[in-house]
């Protein structure tokens, strides 16, 4: 691949180091590993960054150092891709699992764009749901058929981001204040701008195991600092993106063919 690839890894973490290497070499992909900003022994009043009340009033609940920790490193990651001078970029979490034809389809799905003349800011390749999109190219890769959609509900998971320049330098200068864990405020931002594509199915899935820097158990998990109004404050949050989507979506189909 003639781009830079980012490897998202926690110092310390030198299994999913060594498994994410091993499947990248397979592939013949080099890549830089960027050591992973750990958030979790931190208390959340050493975030500069961090808008408490923002999260309480989008998320419903206060983030986790974790959370923090991981949006930070994707954000690192954009910094290091913009002083390169690269058109694009990929960016991949250690907890990675790739899909068979991987750097073959990721080279289809940027040749498509410098092709097509489409605006877009980054594409997730690593969708474990996909909803509201619009289909825009189908192709297959590893003996398996992909489609490339323009994704007006931007999918969660940051697992596989492919960034272009413009969207990693809006990234950068959009943030402001961290008030939503990386993947939530990817769906909040891309959902909006409408510059967000996807891969369905995915072509990186996860191993399944809990992320190091966020765990799914133990503190995360907890409820007692929920706002008392969380679920209707997440039903409203789902809802509006879900009707920008949709919105976006018409607005697309209205289209007259070039």
């Amino acid at each position: 691949m003639q781009f830079p690839v980012y490897l998202i890894n926690l110092d310390g973490s030198d299994e999913r180091l060594q498994e994410a290497s091993a499947q990248l070499e397979a592939a013949g992909i080099a890549f830089q590993r960027v050591p992973a900003f750990d958030g979790r022994g931190l208390r959340i009043e050493e975030f500069p960054d961090y808008d408490a009340k923002g999260a309480r009033t989008y998320m419903g609940r206060p983030l986790r150092g974790g959370e923090i920790g991981c949006y930070l490193s994707h954000l690192e990651c954009a910094r290091r891709f913009l002083e390169s001078d690269a058109p694009v970029c990929l960016v991949l979490e250690d907890d990675m699992k790739l899909q068979e034809g991987f750097a073959g389809g990721v080279e289809t799905v940027i040749d498509w764009f410098a092709r097509s003349g489409e605006d877009w800011d980054i594409v997730n390749i690593g969708a474990n749901r996909h909803k509201i999109y619009s289909p825009m190219f189908g192709f297959d890769a590893g003996g398996r058929h992909y489609e490339l959609t323009h994704a007006h509900y931007f999918p969660m998971t940051t697992t596989g981001l492919i960034w272009s320049r413009t969207g990693a330098d809006a990234f950068l200068r959009e943030h402001h204040r961290i008030f939503a864990p990386v993947d939530n405020y990817m769906r909040h931002w891309q959902t909006r701008r409408n510059r967000g594509w996807a891969v369905w199915p995915a072509l990186v899935t996860t191993t399944g195991v809990d992320s190091v820097i966020t765990p799914a158990t133990g503190p995360r998990r907890q409820v007692g600092d929920r706002h008392p109004l969380y679920g209707l404050i997440k039903q409203r949050r789902l809802m509006l993106d879900k009707l920008i989507a949709w919105y976006h979506k018409r607005r697309r189909a209205a289209r007259k063919p070039s």
